[in-house]
């Protein structure tokens, strides 16, 4: 079965190097142009790409997809099935009909929930206990195509998005093993995805960023959770801008207005919250400064203590 993947990032990346583990035959690789990075602005190859220059196949980073070269490019490649796993690009429906087998998709959620661009940090925070990847042929719609296979896994209470990211992206190629195997064999089901259940996330950007503290510990301890590694929580402290990256809760009661501080010290910075319980910022970081532990923090800078 001649295979196109079609990625971009890290989540993709780990799908193309299981494919070429595997010894599936993929005959040309798609990706995003290359984009500036760093204090130079030098273009940077995407993971995708990275790998397949090393495995020697040809690269292909159309600018778009909808004025015929694209469609040209991939009907060279002779493609039996197109993976597209975080490509980044909407593929226009004459696209999706080229190969025999159409195109197959990974998807980092338990379809039809979370359809959209960041459905792994959505399910952390959204304080979910399960989340899963499916894989799905594409249609038109975005992410609404027939299931073909899923797995769900748990997510830990403390679980960042990053470290969710990275179970997912490994579940999400070993999924993609056994869905093209199933289609090969003719035994891949095809399940039509339930669209009134459906929900849908977007990008997240950094006005998501900062904590509001009239919500409960466990709301605040899935935002900071969720928006790791990128955009990361914030708080405010001494009148400048913290980022906050870990927390943990207390068995303690406060009547102070939610955002203040109760106490600071060896265990870190307690800060209430809502219905009068309290949260415990274990680590943060300073403007211009490395992140560390609160409690170091806490060692060479005097906090106002409301409590």
């Amino acid at each position: 079965m001649r295979i196109v993947f079609m990625g971009t990032p890290d989540f993709a990346a780990a799908s193309l190097q299981k494919l070429l583990d595997e010894g599936f035959a993929v005959v040309g690789v798609f990706t995003q142009p290359d984009k500036p990075k760093g204090r130079g602005m030098a273009l940077q190859p995407s993971p995708v790409k990275e790998i397949a220059l090393a495995a020697g196949l040809p690269v292909f980073q159309p600018e778009k997809m909808r004025d015929g070269a694209a469609f040209r490019q991939i009907a060279a490649l002779q493609p039996d099935i197109l993976v597209v796993v975080a490509y980044g690009r909407i593929l226009p429906d004459d696209i999706l009909a080229l190969p025999r087998y159409g195109a197959v998709n990974v998807h980092g959620s338990l379809l039809p929930k979370y359809r959209g661009a960041a459905p792994i940090q959505a399910a952390v925070l959204n304080g979910d206990e399960i989340t899963g990847v499916t894989t799905m042929y594409l249609a038109h719609d975005m992410d609404a195509g027939d299931i073909i296979f899923s797995e769900e896994t748990p997510i830990a209470e403390f679980e960042t998005s990053g470290e969710l990211f990275d179970r997912l992206k490994d579940m999400g190629a070993a999924l993609l093993v056994k869905t093209l195997r199933a289609i090969e064999d003719g035994t891949a089901p095809r399940i039509p995805q339930d669209h009134s259940a459906a929900t849908y996330v977007t990008m997240l950007d950094k006005s998501a960023c900062p904590i509001d503290w009239d919500r409960t510990p466990r709301q605040i301890v899935k935002q900071i959770c969720g928006l790791q590694p990128w955009p990361v929580a914030t708080m405010e402290l001494e009148g400048e801008v913290f980022r906050v990256f870990a927390a943990e809760y207390t068995d303690h009661k406060t009547s102070l207005t939610p955002g203040k501080v109760v106490s600071a010290g060896k265990d870190g910075l307690e800060i209430a919250c809502a219905n009068g319980e309290t949260l415990r910022i274990t680590e943060l970081q300073a403007p211009g400064k490395k992140r560390m532990k609160a409690a170091d923090f806490l060692r060479g800078h005097t906090v106002r203590v409301e409590g």
